[in-house]
């Protein structure tokens, strides 16, 4: 199976191509430029390895013995190769990834004004310099969002003021209040804005907010889910 391209016919400047995963990492970001994209074509069938491990939890994390031990097709074999090479190159570098099968996150049903769930538009934040990287291998892929056509939602001023009603703590509280229930964090897209799809087996890494950053963080959110499909995704 052969991972599907990227249409970047209408992609916004933010993005920047590079093409090995050295380069991914040497970048800066600077300027409207908050996420990196190291595109690549894929070969192997990543379905497979979902078969093979038959998820029976919403998430379900795989671990690299348990990814060896999968008897699995040749072309089943070139896919677990690939996420093992993914896998070693983010330890090289120093993160922590995880690979998870997905048949759906967990929805915030406790706040009707902001949902704070993945499903939303939102950054990541850190309280020290770091940076997201992930990528699709099966399934459907995350989206981004142009920072200039998002708008945070506590800043939308009926969202404000509903959030200002249920407020009950001390004058002078409000502000810490939004960060402390990441509501600060999630975005709302302008009217005929351009989700931009990050494909299948493309490796990205985004900007996160945290402080001293020089740039805006990436807004991006998981996507639907398609009834029965399951994702394969490696992040950290």
């Amino acid at each position: 199976m052969v991972s599907s391209m990227i249409d970047y016919t209408h992609a916004d400047k933010q993005i920047q191509h590079v093409t090995s995963f050295k380069e991914l990492v040497a970048t800066s970001f600077v300027g409207n430029i908050n996420a990196l994209c190291w595109e690549r074509k894929l070969e192997g069938d990543f379905a497979e390895i979902i078969e093979k491990i038959k998820p029976t939890e919403n998430i379900t994390s795989i671990e690299t013995d348990e990814l060896l031990a999968l008897e699995l097709s040749e072309q089943g074999n070139h896919a677990r190769q690939t996420i093992l090479a993914d896998w070693g190159l983010l330890k090289a570098h120093g993160a922590q990834p995880t690979l998870n099968i997905i048949k759906n996150y967990d929805r915030d049903d406790t706040h009707a004004l902001i949902p704070t769930d993945v499903y939303s538009f939102h950054v990541d934040r850190s309280p020290v310099p770091t940076d997201t990287f992930l990528c699709t291998y099966y399934g459907q892929a995350s989206e981004i969002l142009p920072n200039a056509q998002a708008r945070q939602k506590v800043l939308i001023p009926e969202i404000r003021n509903q959030l200002k009603k249920l407020y009950t703590g001390p004058d002078g509280g409000f502000e810490a209040y939004l960060s402390e229930h990441f509501f600060d964090l999630h975005y709302q897209p302008y009217p005929h804005a351009q989700i931009i799809n990050l494909g299948l087996g493309q490796m990205w890494r985004l900007a996160v907010d945290y402080p001293g950053s020089k740039v805006k963080a990436c807004v991006h959110r998981a996507p639907k889910e398609k009834d029965g499909q399951c994702r394969l995704l490696l992040i950290c």
